[in-house]
């Protein structure tokens, strides 16, 4: 562990000091007035108010009951001639207050309130008016969605009743939000990534960064991400779509990046107004949306709409330049239908290949159906292993580490990803096209080996986007590579890499290794009315077209005993 977090109890403080230093180093040209007055005031401001500052901007929400702030280690930093009695945080709360970036005693809507207070509390405050509606005895959130019809205007805490209590107001959260954004590039990510690095819970790969190793170029592509995370708020919110569509952009961003935000919004938004039966909208929505799989749905609204000549037209220009493999598996399928449904001769189907089935009726133990195939067919000399998605996706970033990681432009922001932020981007492959090239070219003798072998030791445990240390142990490793033939290895990565996003998914459940032999055997596992997903058949036919063995297992329960 790099360093203990609890020798220093302002660990956090410490922290917030390192985003601040990082912002303005990367982002000083960016920063608006605001925000560059905060980062310098902030530095002006006593430790102890520092501290408290940084305790409130990482718990959440922006309200907080002053005696629910309960820091030793800041009360102990304030000099002695400076405390007050049964206020151990006042003189660290006054700055705050002076530079008006806490309110110390802001307005609460009715729902503010009932969050803060408890339920007890709440009752004291409006007992009689609960009591005359008749609902003494119910819920909290009744009592909200009662009183709340009385339309109640915002009131300070003791014009609600209470002057017992301090409710303090964070004024800086928006401002602080851009910061958050700015270092880390998104706003999934949060203060507590510091705190799982330091304790050692979370390792992450260290990527060289430059000045320019950003997220942003420019501050109107910093309000736009904002602007379009507040439309999927608004959507969550459940705000009708034709208000949010209203302020979307729509021209495309010149940043890919933001533009594959704008692009996935239109397409929640679309799929929220099929889900409304809104079909028309839908698909206006679909047309205008670059989301993979938005053409795909637009064609199948155009058939709801029953639409089929403009049905037909689409789809034939999606054969002649399929966005993926999972938009030529829809095509096979909707051909037929509008043929049909215009009146054209049916178009030729193309061959599909058989996987090898083999059915099993095994007795249930309590287990999953996919544990119970493996403790079935696992003998010593042919283990099998539950794998799933991680073994393929293990090895190939095992192998290609150093191309996953490198240290591209639009790529890495912060100390803190488990990834590049460009992996689900259609470009990925290509914009490091020659660093791929490199690490499937020791595919072609046993280098490859040592190559994985060593990324295994070296990276043990830091975090990727593919490779799940807990499910890919040093044995399985060792007999993996045993029974994996390089050829083979090579074409299931470069598949992945076709389509990362669609491919990363759907491997079979199981694999069978014979390491005497040097050879395996790929189980697709099903139970009693289970089905095969796209995205396996998809996988399922692209093995055997290379003639790579794999079979899917059917199940069925014997008689008698409980069922899973």
């Amino acid at each position: 562990m790099a360093r203990q977090i609890l020798d220093d109890p302002f660990y956090y403080l410490v922290n917030f000091q390192t985003v601040l230093a990082w912002l303005d180093a990367r982002y000083g040209d960016l920063l608006s007035d605001d925000e560059r007055a905060f980062i310098d005031a902030f530095g002006e401001l006593p430790r102890p108010s520092q501290a408290l500052l940084v305790r409130m901007i990482m718990r959440k929400g922006a309200l907080f009951r002053r005696s629910k702030l309960q820091y030793p280690e800041i009360a102990e930093e304030i000099p002695a001639a400076q405390r007050c009695e049964g206020e151990p945080l006042a003189p660290a709360l006054a700055p705050l207050i002076a530079r008006g970036w806490v309110d110390p005693a802001p307005t609460l809507t009715l729902e503010a309130l009932f969050a803060l207070l408890t339920k007890v509390e709440v009752q004291r405050l409006f007992g009689e008016r609960l009591a005359a509606l008749g609902l003494r005895q119910a819920s909290k959130r009744a009592w909200l969605a009662a009183l709340d019809e009385d339309d109640e205007p915002p009131r300070t805490l003791a014009e609600w009743g209470r002057d017992d209590e301090t409710i303090l107001a964070l004024g800086v959260d928006a401002l602080c939000e851009r910061l958050r954004l700015m270092f880390f590039g998104n706003l999934h990510q949060g203060w507590s990534e510091f705190v799982l690095a330091d304790l050692g819970m979370a390792r992450y790969e260290r990527v060289a960064f430059s000045s320019g190793s950003r997220a942003f170029a420019s501050r109107d592509e910093l309000e736009s991400y904002l602007h379009l995370h507040r439309c999927r708020e608004r959507l969550a919110d459940d705000e009708p779509v034709s208000a949010i569509d209203a302020d979307v952009p729509r021209e495309a961003h010149a940043n890919p990046w933001l533009e594959a935000r704008r692009a996935k919004l239109l397409y929640r938004l679309a799929q929220h107004s099929e889900r409304q039966g809104e079909l028309g909208a839908a698909h206006d929505l679909y047309a205008r949306s670059t989301h993979p799989g938005a053409r795909g749905r637009r064609l199948r609204m155009l058939e709801r709409l029953e639409r089929f000549g403009e049905a037909l037209e689409l789809a034939r220009a999606a054969e002649r330049e399929p966005e993926s493999d999972a938009e030529r598996q829809q095509l096979v399928r909707v051909m037929p239908r509008l043929h049909r449904r215009l009146g054209l001769p049916r178009p030729a189907a193309a061959a599909s290949p058989e996987t090898e089935r083999f059915d099993l009726e095994l007795p249930f133990a309590g287990l999953s159906v996919e544990r119970t195939v493996q403790h079935h067919l696992g003998v010593p000399e042919a283990p099998v292993h539950y794998v799933e998605n991680t073994l393929i996706g293990g090895l190939f970033g095992l192998l290609c580490w150093e191309a996953i990681f490198a240290p591209l432009p639009g790529a890495f922001f912060n100390p803190f990803q488990r990834g590049p932020a460009d992996l689900a981007r259609s470009d990925f492959h290509a914009r490091r096209r020659e660093l791929f090239d490199g690490c499937l070219a020791s595919l072609e003798s046993d280098a490859y080996q040592e190559l994985i072998r060593r990324t295994y030791v070296e990276k043990q445990g830091i975090q990727s986007p593919f490779v799940s240390w807990e499910c890919l142990p040093e044995s399985l490793l060792e007999q993996a590579l045993a029974c994996l033939p390089a050829a083979h290895l090579r074409l299931c990565f470069e598949r992945l890499l076709a389509d990362i996003p669609a491919n990363r998914a759907g491997l079979p459940d199981l694999i069978q290794l014979w390491p005497g032999q040097r050879r395996y055997r790929m189980i697709e596992v099903k139970g009693p009315g289970d089905r095969l997903q796209d995205n396996q058949r998809r996988w399922l036919a692209f093995f055997e077209r290379h003639a790579m063995p794999v079979g899917v297992c059917h199940v069925r329960w014997a008689p008698g005993g409980a069922r899973a």
